[in-house]
């Protein structure tokens, strides 16, 4: 399986930066999303954060130059059927990606491979609403893409082996390092990482400390780089309540139960830095604790 077109569903956080790295990589990309906006925004942020590698040295001019002419976007979703392989990266909604997949299925070519950077939903579940169960598989980046070096690669009950080697040679491609997991709700990362976060939701919700207090304690006592309320503004709170809701849901254990302050977060459209509010309040330089 030839991989050397690579089309990427979403523009958005994950989408922009799947394309930056496989047109790093030498992959000719076709990016597309519903909104002219949101494609030429994806652009506009490549470029800068490929001027910001060459600025650290980390590229040649050359190489971003090349990179960047390797980058076409469209808001017709059925040109990505010519490509070997999609990678879907819009929002973490299962109703959404179905009928993404389904709209593309008439158009693919009968070898293209069909992926999900999904955080959490059930892989096999993605693949039995395709043509093609056997060429699915999870494909699932860290954010921010060009920097995290890992990958999740997760199959389906009937992800192929060829499917697979395939997936891991554009990883390998990538310069990035795949972990393999098994599909069973958030996968690894997701599955230790949301409920930590939760749990610090909760240790907030229930009074035991303050943001401030609770991400200093994080930091400087268990050695993270970022608090875990910090992380999850940063990965955004209705992506955080839709993976625990999935791990609740798919796990049916209430160690998994959402804390109640992130739902009221998340109802009130304070979703972190995207919103521009969410533990903390990002209007204000440096960012300050809502609570």
């Amino acid at each position: 399986m030839g991989i050397e077109q690579i089309g990427v569903v979403g523009a958005g956080q994950m989408g922009n930066g799947i394309a930056h790295v496989m047109a790093l990589a030498g992959y000719e990309v076709l990016l597309t999303d519903i909104s002219d906006e949101a494609l030429k925004e994806a652009r506009e942020l490549i470029d800068a954060n490929l001027t910001r590698q060459v600025s650290r040295e980390k590229i040649s001019e050359a190489e971003k130059t090349e990179a960047l002419a390797r980058i076409s976007t469209t808001r017709t979703l059925t040109d990505l059927g010519r490509t070997d392989l999609i990678i879907e990266a819009a929002t973490e909604r299962e109703t959404v990606k179905q009928a993404i997949f389904e709209d593309l299925l008439p158009h693919l070519k009968p070898e293209t491979i069909l992926t999900s950077n999904t955080s959490s939903i059930s892989i096999t579940r993605l693949a039995s609403r395709t043509d093609r169960p056997e060429r699915f598989m999870g494909f699932h980046f860290m954010n921010p893409v060009p920097v995290m070096q890992l990958v999740e690669l997760i199959r389906g009950i009937a992800t192929d082996q060829e499917t697979f080697n395939a997936c891991m040679a554009v990883v390998e491609k990538l310069g990035k390092t795949a972990a393999t997991a098994e599909d069973f709700p958030a996968f690894i990362v997701n599955r230790i990482l949301m409920p930590m976060i939760n749990e610090a939701i909760y240790t907030l919700y229930e009074g035991v400390g303050s943001v401030k207090s609770i991400d200093l304690a994080m930091k400087l006592g268990a050695n993270h780089p970022m608090g875990p309320l910090a992380l999850a503004d940063f990965i955004g709170l209705d992506t955080c309540l839709a993976i625990m809701n999935v791990l609740h849901d798919g796990l049916a254990d209430t160690k998994y139960r959402p804390c109640p302050l992130l739902t009221k977060y998340v109802e009130a459209g304070w979703l972190g830095r995207k919103s521009g509010r969410g533990f903390y309040d990002y209007r204000q330089d440096p960012p300050v604790p809502t609570r």
